[in-house]
């Protein structure tokens, strides 16, 4: 057996913090068809969602080291070890991991970071009861207030998962290079 071990958000766009915008949709139909062109040996772990584990939906754009300051470092403890023990039961002959390009938890290479004490933090309570267009709108104005950047380390759970699996194959999905990121993906799935 071979498993795809996969950021949930990537199939069911529903789980992104403010909600799914056009490029949520696009990945996730794309991801679903090559998934469903993988042979037999194949098989789909797609984890539960750190973010919302931790805080619900929707929530407002937050930063690793706000995540980090909000508990996310234990929460994502939960879900290495979930997917240890699958690993562990399982035994495939290949792993590949996906995460997303910025995301705080999930992202390989890349995450979004800013100054978790300028953050505020009430913003997560105030997302709840916003419809979706205002939160399209309140997350590009807290993205520009708080001055996230993008900057190369992993998001928390990948942090975890590259110590404790580095025999992996990691892969870095970027929502602005759809194309890219599933050539990139087809190619370590052997398709």
């Amino acid at each position: 057996m071979k498993l795809l071990i996969i950021a949930p958000c990537l199939l069911s766009p529903f789980y992104v913090y403010r909600g799914p915008k056009e490029k949520e949709y696009e990945t996730a139909k794309l991801l679903t068809e090559l998934i469903g062109e993988l042979d037999e040996d194949w098989q789909v772990l797609a984890y539960p969602c750190p973010e919302y584990a931790l805080i619900g939906w929707p929530r407002a754009p937050a930063s690793r080291e706000v995540y980090e300051r909000l508990g996310m470092r234990e929460r994502a403890k939960v879900i290495a070890d979930f997917i240890g023990r699958v690993l562990t039961e399982e035994r495939p002959e290949k792993v590949v991991f996906v995460g997303v390009k910025g995301s705080p938890t999930c992202g390989v290479f890349h995450t979004s970071s800013s100054d978790p004490e300028s953050y505020p933090y009430s913003a997560m309570q105030e997302f709840f009861y916003l419809s979706k267009e205002e939160r399209i709108k309140r997350s590009k104005e807290l993205v520009k207030e708080q001055g996230f950047k993008l900057v190369e380390m992993p998001g928390v759970l990948f942090e975890i998962l590259m110590a404790r699996f580095p025999e992996g194959t990691y892969i870095e999905f970027d929502k602005d290079n759809i194309e890219e990121s599933l050539e990139r993906l087809k190619e370590h799935l052997g398709h």
